[in-house]
């Protein structure tokens, strides 16, 4: 028989994960210690994703990946037993406490101090994510078990001695707590400075009110389930998906609602006869482009010449931009569907161009004569953005008649790994290869290389749109880089949207005509070490980045001029 190469190897163990994933959702429970939940893990182990670094060495605890699961996961998760996987239920009124994780709009309730459930409202995506980072923690807490319990000994002193710590609940400091971290290490298998790193990490989060535990509960709680799961044999961690869950998944439900709300909206500021361009995008970046500049003068600051000074002056007003852009056109739209995606709908007929930030070019003969309207709604996840696009771009029936909104483009910017170049960099997607099927989609991409004129480096070419994330491998990844694809980044919702946006063009909702944009900037290398998500976020090296595309992606749409049409720039 033929022997696999490493990527191949890799993707089998994608499709191995998927397979099972799915068929343990049809299935409506699971344990991660029986057959099935042993599967999953050997499929994870496998393929050894890149943002859970060692987590196939059985010899130490894997600690980036941890802080990266923890940020993303409820607080509590460590020492839970049951997890339910839900369509939306209605808790208010309850004692369950609702929980946001720090980095994942993601909802869940704490049942109890040993059940939580998670709500699911954005699709498949989300609950491969959890699934992932459900299987990436049980892995660690059997390294953890396995460091604390040998040779018969129930628990070794290391152990004994972080259970002190944890139960008396004293803050540490000095002298003390240096013993207390190198005691840590031990069982965490990793050295001193590793574990403090970490330790110092997850305290600067602890501080917050979203916070999850510290890393002494972390590894103390992980140790314990599996301990008391062994001697027991009855209290084993167990993954359920309810009914409700299984009914809903590819129904658009939560998306029917939130398009349809968002319509009502836009009718209700009487926009839905304007031509409208939706961007997808974070929910500041648009607004503080246009309106920075505006919301300093009115402060009596003085604006800054340099575009990105002006932003680095203004990113810490955002209720301040937002109250003053509210004066000139922008109406927030907060989402109750439990999609989790907001929006500004901004009537650009209203901005003062006089304010607009002279590095901004904007046709404000345009913007008179043609009135548009911007779209901007917040970031989908993974599989979500198909079905927010696709119920957006389809007709709504109102009780007084039928919408169908006039949409010009659709820009689509955000964040991605790529695999050439450097965190910073910028990526242009001329094609959306989906990763795992054969489903492949060309971009007629209105962005160009030479639209950006920079000392960033900006790549062209095609876009793996990957089942998550936490299912990236390197193998994998330097395959689609090197081989005829020529990939040179992966995100996870560009091929899904491209996916509405083509169904919509055939159902003949919008035109053939109608511009795309896709334009991303790095946020992580998968194939360098130091460079993955896992690593941290961007801080200041994002800005420059986020912000240009963004004023690429206006310049595009406020700049532009039909025939016979004169051009004016602010500024």
């Amino acid at each position: 028989m033929q022997e696999l190469s490493k990527s191949q190897k890799s993707r089998v163990a994608i499709r191995t994960f998927k397979t099972i994933a799915d068929a343990l959702i049809l299935q409506g429970m699971y344990k991660p210690s029986g057959t099935a939940g042993e599967n999953l893990s050997e499929a994870l182990k496998n393929l050894s994703p890149e943002i859970y670094g060692s987590m196939a060495d059985p010899r130490i605890v894997e600690l980036k990946g941890l802080e990266y699961v923890i940020d993303r996961m409820p607080r509590g998760i460590e020492k839970c037993r049951r997890l339910i996987l839900t369509a939306q239920e209605d808790f208010h009124g309850t004692s369950f406490e609702e929980i946001v994780p720090l980095k994942r709009r993601r909802v869940s309730y704490a049942v109890s101090d040993q059940e939580m459930c998670f709500v699911i409202t954005r699709g498949l995506s989300e609950i491969y994510d959890i699934l992932t980072h459900i299987t990436f923690l049980n892995q660690e807490a059997f390294k953890v078990h396995n460091q604390i319990c040998t040779k018969g000994v129930r628990t070794t002193p290391e152990y004994k001695e972080l259970e002190r710590i944890v139960l008396s609940d004293v803050s540490l400091v000095g002298g003390e707590l240096d013993q207390a971290l190198w005691n840590l290490s031990i069982i965490l298998g990793r050295t001193y400075r590793e574990t403090k790193e970490t330790y110092e990490y997850l305290q600067r989060s602890h501080v917050t009110e979203a916070a999850n535990s510290g890393l002494f509960e972390i590894v103390y709680n992980l140790g314990k389930r599996v301990i008391e799961e062994l001697e027991s044999g009855k209290e084993e961690l167990t993954i359920y998906f309810t009914p409700s869950l299984r009914e809903l998944i590819g129904q658009h439900t939560y998306a029917t609602v939130w398009a349809r709300s968002l319509k009502e909206r836009i009718v209700e500021l009487g926009l839905d006869k304007r031509p409208i361009h939706v961007i997808s995008a974070n929910m500041h970046s648009v607004m503080n482009t246009l309106y920075g500049a505006g919301a300093l003068q009115k402060s009596k600051v003085d604006v800054p010449h340099d575009f990105y000074e002006m932003v680095r002056l203004i990113r810490d007003r955002g209720n301040g931009i937002l109250d003053y852009a509210g004066e000139y056109g922008v109406a927030y739209f907060k989402d109750i569907s439990g999609c989790s995606i907001d929006a500004h709908i901004i009537d650009t007929e209203k901005i003062d161009n006089g304010t607009v930030h002279p590095g901004v070019r904007v046709n404000t003969h345009l913007l008179k004569e043609q009135q548009p309207v911007l779209l901007v709604i917040d970031y989908a996840f993974g599989t979500q953005a198909f079905e927010v696009m696709d119920e957006l771009l389809c007709p709504c029936h109102l009780p007084e008649r039928l919408i169908q909104l006039d949409i010009k483009s659709i820009s689509i910017m955000g964040k991605a790994g790529i695999l050439p170049g450097k965190m910073g960099d910028i990526m242009l997607a001329t094609a959306h290869v989906m990763e795992g099927t054969p489903h492949n989609y060309i971009v007629n991409n209105d962005l160009e290389v030479d639209d950006f004129d920079t000392d960033l480096a900006v790549y062209s070419g095609p876009m793996v749109t990957v089942l998550g994330t936490s299912l990236q491998n390197r193998d994998v990844l330097e395959k689609f880089h090197t081989s005829s694809w020529k990939a040179i980044g992966l995100e996870m919702e560009g091929g899904h949207y491209q996916r509405a946006i083509n169904a919509a063009i055939i159902q003949g909702h919008i035109t053939a005509d109608l511009k795309t944009r896709y334009a991303y900037y790095a946020s992580d290398n998968p194939l360098h070490s130091g460079q993955t998500l896992a690593s941290g976020p961007m801080g200041e090296e994002g800005i420059v980045p986020t912000y240009l595309i963004t004023k690429v992606i206006l310049e595009k749409i406020l700049n532009y001029s039909d025939e016979g049409t004169d051009e004016k720039t602010s500024g």
